[in-house]
């Protein structure tokens, strides 16, 4: 089942959706964004200088303890693993008259937040598409920007995720990622490989298409040695060798996508089968604390089949 809280549109003139100002959430832009990259338009402009820009959130991921969930939530109904599609940062940067760095720096905040969430009610993965194969044909001045920022952010809150016991770990196409960032992968994977309170998966470079692929490769290696028989091909062989092999939980239980689109967009499309799906109007870094409560909820709502009957 999927759960939308808006009409489907019955042609293609939708009009842009104005998101209501959120409290608390302030996004500072101290460069002068025609200083760099004149030519380009306004939505690509990304001064230098924005590396600077601090991605922190104040104070360290909250000691695990018991936790009061919110009143329309059920601890034994909640789900292990939560997926998102965190989609719409250049939307809400345009909104307001910013630069698109300015609306992915925002994103990382919301993304920030989301996680605190996930460790205090006890959801044991959270796996995020934070940039997916096909945005490489993206300019090369955003995606740039793009691989900065995951740096940045990852070195930001390495020590506090590890101190909050989350372990991270990255999916996707490695190989086209620059060197350094590769780098920086394997050591925050291997730093935080024994946390357990919650296990962030991050998607970059990733394509479900190419996952599928993938391991289909690896299991025609595997025959072609002789490693295994045709008969020993099953779901739970594939299963093993998808990217998501990583986690104890592979299939999420529930798909996060903001925005108001309606497609999954090349993710996870092996271990969605069963997903229960939900669209929020939002843009990614409008989405908080009381759009993820709209969310569970309505996944709690629901009677999970898997092709049979109740």
């Amino acid at each position: 089942m999927l759960s939308l809280r808006f009409a489907i549109p019955t042609a293609n003139t939708l009009t842009p959706f104005k998101t209501k100002p959120k409290p608390g959430l302030v996004v500072q832009t101290a460069w002068n964004q025609t200083d760099l990259f004149p030519s380009l338009p306004k939505r690509y402009d990304y001064k230098l200088q924005a590396a600077t820009t601090d991605l922190s959130v104040a104070g360290d991921i909250p000691a695990e303890e018991v936790v009061e969930l919110p009143a329309d939530l059920n601890r034994d109904l909640m789900p292990k693993h939560v997926a998102v599609i965190m989609d719409g940062n250049g939307r809400w940067a345009r909104q307001r008259g910013l630069a698109t760095s300015a609306g992915h720096e925002a994103g990382v905040k919301a993304l920030r937040e989301l996680i605190e969430l996930c460790c205090q009610w006890g959801i044991q993965v959270l796996t995020v598409f934070a940039f997916s194969y096909e945005n490489w044909i993206r300019p090369k001045v955003e995606v740039d920007f793009l691989m900065s920022l995951f740096e940045r952010a990852l070195k930001s809150e390495v020590e506090s995720f590890s101190r909050g016991g989350i372990r991270i770990s990255v999916i996707g196409d490695s190989t086209k990622l620059p060197t350094s960032l590769q780098q920086l992968i394997n050591e925050v994977e291997e730093t935080t490989k024994h946390n357990s309170r919650l296990q962030l998966i991050v998607a970059v470079s990733y394509s479900g298409k190419y996952d599928v692929v993938q391991a289909c490769r690896s299991i025609a290696e595997k025959a072609k040695d002789g490693q295994i028989q045709l008969d020993d091909i099953n779901e739970s062989l594939i299963e093993q060798e998808l990217e998501t092999n990583c986690t104890e939980h592979p299939y999420p239980d529930l798909l996060i996508r903001t925005s108001g689109e309606l497609r999954v967009s090349n993710f996870l499309l092996w271990q969605l089968a069963y997903t229960e799906l939900f669209f929020a109007q939002e843009l990614w870094p409008d989405f908080r604390k009381d759009e993820f409560v709209e969310a569970l909820s309505s996944y709690q709502q629901r009677q999970r089949r898997y092709g049979g009957r109740h």
